[in-house]
């Protein structure tokens, strides 16, 4: 099948499944605003322009009879020309008439209720089994996000051997964000951090100082709308002056919580198989440092889980967990497959560990005068 005709199979699908959804609720339409909704039901067109908001230039409306892109003149022929598959009609309104977009969608629902991702004015949420279908990915999304995981981990790894410590974090930052865009990634979320502010903050946006003898590198990397998240390190200061220690008691944890993903089981038992890894290294407090991550997919977390999170795991799920310690992380983005999990975010060529039999990545040991 070509690249066009699967992307019209898997929009068809999906339409068929929110069409379901319509008729079991007896509403009118369902009106997806989100970056996430609309990249989900176009099989990997974005809606995205200014990159750091949810809402977007566009929006989809599917009714029983049509699946309508909602959106002005500015931006319709872009889309229409570069974004989307077959399968959708379009409403344009000029840009000074954002009302008319409105007066289309109640018509369009003839006074039925609308289902909304984002409800407003009245807009009722989408059915719960229709998000949790959602986190659930179809094989080509799953192509989708193999090369994705792939290309983004590449980037990282590039970057990182050349890095050097008089760098600044945000050249660190600004080199890996290059990197993404290079391979028609966008950098979602890049965080990066040196020496002294490393063990400092979780979430380290990134600054002017001189990253100095170490330093991490976070990415949220998304592309047709799916997020591959990972976190690397590099020492500067050569052979063994990573804290191996440390690398491998985190290992230990985050392979107790991967071992704990199985179709079935709730989120929260990964919660829960955490917690104990953490007691059991003499870190119980560490787990309350920091959220543990969480199902990945449309959103850089799609839940994020914790003592009570009931969503149950499904084989097709992707996965981003990021057991930490002060200055110590591991991340990687994970898929659910038949044979278990497979490591979408894996570079063969940087160091790692075996642990468990699956291979866990190491600070890459560099040369501060390389």
């Amino acid at each position: 099948m070509t690249p066009v005709r699967q992307r019209a199979t898997e929009v068809a699908d999906k339409l068929a499944l929110l069409r379901a959804h319509l008729a079991a609720a007896q509403a009118g339409a369902i009106r997806l605003r989100g970056v996430d909704w609309f990249a989900w039901v176009t099989a990997g067109g974005s809606s995205a322009v200014l990159q750091t908001t949810d809402g977007g230039v566009a929006e989809v409306l599917v009714t029983p009879e049509e699946a309508c892109i909602l959106t002005d003149a500015i931006e319709a022929e872009r889309l229409r020309a570069e974004e989307l598959p077959d399968g959708f009609t379009f409403h344009i309104e000029p840009w000074t008439e954002p009302e008319l977009r409105e007066r289309y969608v109640q018509n369009a629902a003839a006074g039925r209720t609308i289902l909304s991702d984002r409800p407003a004015n009245g807009e009722q949420p989408l059915p719960y089994a229709l998000r949790q279908r959602r986190m659930v990915l179809e094989p080509s999304e799953r192509e989708r996000y193999r090369l994705l995981g792939r290309e983004a981990a590449e980037a990282m790894s590039e970057i990182l051997r050349r890095a050097r410590p008089d760098w600044t974090e945000f050249q660190l930052a600004g080199a890996g964000a290059e990197a993404l865009w290079r391979r028609g990634i966008h950098p979602a979320l890049v965080l990066a951090a040196g020496e002294r502010r490393l063990p400092a903050w979780r979430h380290p946006t990134p600054t002017g100082e001189p990253l100095g003898a170490r330093a991490m590198l976070v990415f949220c990397a998304r592309r047709h709308g799916l997020y591959a998240n990972l976190t690397r390190f590099v020492s500067f200061a050569g052979v063994n002056s990573a804290p191996l220690d440390e690398q491998r008691a985190l290992m230990e944890i985050e392979a107790t919580g991967l071992a704990a993903i199985e179709p079935g089981k709730s989120l929260s038992a990964v919660y829960h198989a955490l917690e104990a890894a953490y007691k059991h290294a003499d870190r119980e407090a560490a787990i309350r440092e920091h959220h543990q991550g969480g199902i990945t997919g449309y959103r850089a977390r799609e839940v994020v889980t914790g003592p009570t999170t009931a969503t149950l795991l499904e084989e097709g799920m992707a996965f981003a967990f990021n057991p930490s310690f002060a200055g110590v992380k591991i991340e990687d983005t994970f898929l659910l497959g038949p044979d278990g999990l497979e490591n979408l975010t894996f570079d063969p060529g940087w160091p790692a560990a075996d642990v468990h039999g699956r291979k866990r990545p190491l600070w890459l040991e560099a040369q501060a005068s390389s």
